[in-house]
């Protein structure tokens, strides 16, 4: 069965399934979190890399998720949602949109770049 498939199943009270009657037990969700969490980069690691305002820690948090095999869903779940910012699916999000890279914090360059 594929990972993919696993996740799309019932999640009960939890994250952006809807709830619905299941006959699942608590500690199945949580074996089932478990597994889930050692094959997701942004599960097992620390969440704030994926909201850092570095540009080194953001370009870690984009190759941890070129390893993760949920990259295309997740990524298209947020451009759905139009994310405000942070790293979701190996792209850059400013303002709800993919930026190619994120600019660290600072003044902008006081001259022009001639073109």
């Amino acid at each position: 069965m594929r990972l993919t498939t696993l996740l799309d199943t019932d999640r009960t009270g939890s994250g952006p399934w809807p709830a619905a009657a299941s006959t699942t037990t608590n500690d199945e969700r949580q074996s089932f979190d478990q597994l889930v969490a050692d094959f997701i980069p942004c599960r097992s690691g620390d969440p704030e890399l994926w909201f850092a305002e570095q540009t080194s820690q953001v370009e870690r948090a984009k190759a941890l998720c070129r390893e993760c095999p949920l990259i295309e869903g997740c990524l298209a779940g947020a451009i759905e949602r139009a994310e405000p910012w942070g790293v979701w699916g190996g792209e850059v999000f400013v303002g709800g949109v993919v930026v190619a890279t994120k600019r660290g914090r600072g003044r902008p360059r006081k001259n022009a770049v001639v073109a």
